[in-house]
């Protein structure tokens, strides 16, 4: 139709006569500028009539798309060009698919439909095929989406789409046909579409939904799969998948030819020795001789030879790999070839996607700047320190290449909602129950400061905090936090209770020295009412008596840390020392030191299992300088010391009488975390804890305990349930069963 109308206006323009323009009149468009149309008709008042000239503009609109029809008359050299526009949508409407309105408007942008868009046929018939298929995508087979389309004047029009999902397809069986060496478990780890499994209504389980367009790729997956098994010759063909209508349930079948099990025979790097020594690379390799040949670890070490080479500048090295199969022996010699290209250095760096933050506070976690010599050690890192921010739901770093020794670095960012309102609850056997909240922000007007308010309220103890930090001063290395508090704990022993009432402030300024190693120090001034409440006083000879006073204290540290995730690490160290010195001016004179090492390790390249390795010493000593208040005094017991015992169990005082503070602690953990739910963020673990405290030595009690733990990391922060046991408590040793920790992990 629209070629017929080109060619009817066209036939309009050739029978117009050659006179002079006097005038020039557009009439009944709104779509496109005064100054576009002149410069589209390339005609103008004084100038004669060029047929060709006004041929070549009608093609020119029709081309802009906005037009059904124009028509084109000449009276006397007074030029007019009438347009009939196609009209815009003015409304859309998605019914029968989605009920959020989070979720329709995601649907629009994904649809390319929006308020204001030109209404074509074409294009209402991309947006019904795409539904379609996003209907198949999430399991529903033989849907029907049916579209109306209501003129609401000679502009506009609303735009309506009827969604009538069909039958949601659950896959009842799924069979791997010739699988003899991998089980249906392995193969659930990286398929779409997988068997139904009991209570698939819990986190985690297969709820069996049939995901069409994910089968095509489910073969490459397990192929992929039995790659990293060693299978070299596995092939697995296209899935058949068997529906029943009648029953709206499905048979997935798979045909897997496995082949022989290969183990890795050489390992051979052919790079210049002089850009990196690959004789530093080969004991650093995933892959070992000797050991099954693993498709993923040679990915690893591709990319870690392209890091090591990159981190000299050659930004666009070529790391080639080739492997020569002994069919015979079922072995594999495996060959690096390293291409690495010219150095490369940094043109500029661009930043989009931050209507809020601003520009510098993601620059300043930028690693690579205009004019540095190229780093994808310091590429990676800006991704990561950028994610750890909590800015943004995702970053994503790209290198644009502008010649053979340049590139851009463009930062793409998408800003996260950094606000937050969090109330939560729990119970554990010496807190009792528990409720914890928080107001903060985390990037107060774009600006990176972080400011905060929480509470933390239980049987034993309440405090509330209000906090504002600065990850950066000035954009510098330097960091700074203020943080008032104001806490209350209750100590219960079966003479007494104790309560320490603590109201102050501290403020921290902080460097980072090298990266992921930071130190700075912390000043807190508190004022502390100690109170103590007993059954009968008089039976005591010499009870505590409650008192106030005035706790001023300078902390200097030192922090490390290189773990690869913020509260699930599975690689890496974190070290940390303090010295506490009080008494800058109030009345604590002591000295506290603290220091703590944790270290994650992940057992996945020697049991092919995501089997994590944790290991925790903390140890604390205070010194005596002239006062040490009970409320200084250092104790054992708890989830954060000694699993198994109840929080202050250590030391014990069941006499009443006045007994010098403990000061020394040392505590010892040891965890094996293991999967549970992957996709829900959950795992389970066992550990062992041991933890020794004394008044002078740290030998005056041992104790020990073991036990599980549950954790999952929630949308309000870290969760665990532990389960402990004491295993040598002795007689009136305040022991515990079952803890519920929220906001802390290992």
């Amino acid at each position: 139709m629209k070629n017929k109308v080109v060619l009817f206006s066209l036939a309009c323009v050739t029978a117009l006569s050659a006179d002079a323009i006097k005038s020039i009149e557009y009439k009944d468009v709104n779509k496109i500028s005064p100054q576009i149309l002149n410069e589209t008709l390339n005609m103008n008042i004084g100038d004669e009539l060029d047929e060709s000239k006004l041929n070549e503009a009608i093609i020119k609109f029709y081309q802009y798309g906005y037009f059904d029809d124009i028509q084109v008359t000449n009276d006397k050299g007074n030029l007019k060009l009438i347009f009939a526009e196609k009209p815009s949508i003015a409304s859309i409407e998605i019914k029968g698919y989605k009920s959020r309105a989070e979720d329709i408007d995601t649907l629009k942008t994904v649809l390319k439909l929006k308020k204001g868009s030109m209404y074509t046929p074409k294009r209402v018939k991309e947006a019904k095929e795409k539904l379609l298929s996003m209907l198949e995508s999430e399991g529903f087979i033989n849907s029907v989406v049916e579209t109306e389309v209501e003129k609401i004047n000679e502009q506009s029009l609303k735009l309506t789409f009827n969604v009538n999902k069909g039958d949601e397809i659950i896959i009842k069986k799924a069979n791997y046909h010739g699988s003899d060496n991998l089980e249906q478990d392995d193969f659930d780890h990286v398929t779409a579409n997988k068997e139904i499994e009991f209570a698939s209504w819990w986190f985690g389980q297969n709820d069996g939904e049939v995901k069409i367009d994910q089968l095509k790729y489910d073969a490459r997956r397990i192929n992929d799969l039995y790659f990293e098994k060693g299978y070299l010759d596995a092939q697995v063909k296209e899935p058949f998948l068997d529906i029943d209508f009648a029953s709206n349930q499905a048979n997935l079948d798979f045909f897997i030819t496995e082949g022989n099990k290969y183990t890795t025979n050489d390992i051979k790097i052919y790079l210049d020795s002089s850009i990196v020594d690959p004789e530093t690379i080969y004991p650093e390799l995933k892959l070992i001789v000797g050991n099954t040949f693993n498709i993923k670890k040679l990915r690893q070490d591709q990319e870690y030879i392209k890091t090591q080479v990159a981190n000299q500048g050659y930004a666009f090295a070529d790391i080639r790999f080739d492997l020569k199969k002994d069919e015979a022996n079922s072995k594999v010699d495996v060959v690096f070839n390293v291409i690495p290209g010219k150095k490369v250095y940094i043109n500029d760096v661009k930043i989009s996607g931050n209507a809020r933050t601003l520009d510098r506070v993601i620059r300043r976690d930028v690693y690579l700047a205009p004019g540095d010599l190229y780093n994808l050690t310091d590429f990676k890192d800006s991704t990561n320190k950028l994610k750890r921010s909590r800015f943004f739901e995702d970053v994503i770093i790209e290198e644009k290449r502008i010649t053979d020794d340049k590139m851009d670095i463009v930062v793409k960012v998408t800003e996260a909602a950094t606000g937050s309102i969090m109330l939560g609850g729990g119970y554990g056997s010496y807190d009792k129950f528990m409720v914890n909240g928080s107001i903060s922000d985390a990037n107060v007007f774009g600006s990176g400061l972080s400011l905060g308010l929480s509470a933390d309220v239980s049987a034993r103890t309440n405090r509330f905090e209000l906090s504002l930090k600065n990850p950066a001063i000035n954009d510098s290395k330097y960091n700074g936090e203020v943080e008032i508090h104001n806490s209350e704990s209750e100590i219960n022993r079966d003479v007494y209770d104790s309560t320490i009432d603590t109201k102050g402030f501290s403020v921290g300024l902080g460097r980072e020295v090298i990266r992921d190693l930071y130190a700075g120090a912390k000043y807190r001034l508190d004022f502390v009412s100690e109170n103590y409440d007993y059954d009968d006083i008089s039976t005591i000879s010499n009870p505590y008596l409650s008192q106030d006073y005035v706790s001023s204290s300078i902390t200097p540290y030192l922090n490390f840390d290189n773990t690869d995730d913020y509260y699930m690490p599975r690689e890496g160290v974190k070290i940390g020392t303090s010295l506490e010195y009080a008494g800058v001016g109030g009345d604590s004179k002591y000295l506290k030191s603290s220091s703590y090492a944790k270290y994650f390790y992940s057992l996945e390249d020697l049991t092919e299992l995501d089997w994590v390795l944790r290991l925790k010493t903390q140890m604390k000593i205070l010194v005596d300088n002239g006062q040490i208040n009970q409320g200084d005094s250092l104790y054992l017991g708890g989830a954060k010391t000694l699993r198994g015992y109840k929080s202050y169990a250590f030391p014990q005082n069941e006499s009443g009488e006045i007994t010098n503070p403990y000061k020394n602690m040392w505590a010892n953990s040891i965890e094996m975390s293991f999967p549970l739910i992957p996709a829900a963020k959950m795992r389970w673990g066992i550990f062992y804890d041991y933890g020794m405290i004394g008044e002078d030595s740290f030998s005056d009690i041992q104790r020990s305990g073991a036990g599980a733990l549950l954790e999952w990391i929630s949308p309000m922060g870290p969760l665990q349930l532990i389960f402990s046991r004491a295993l040598d408590a002795e007689a009136g040793d305040d022991t515990s069963s079952f803890e519920f920790s929220l906001g802390s992990s290992f």
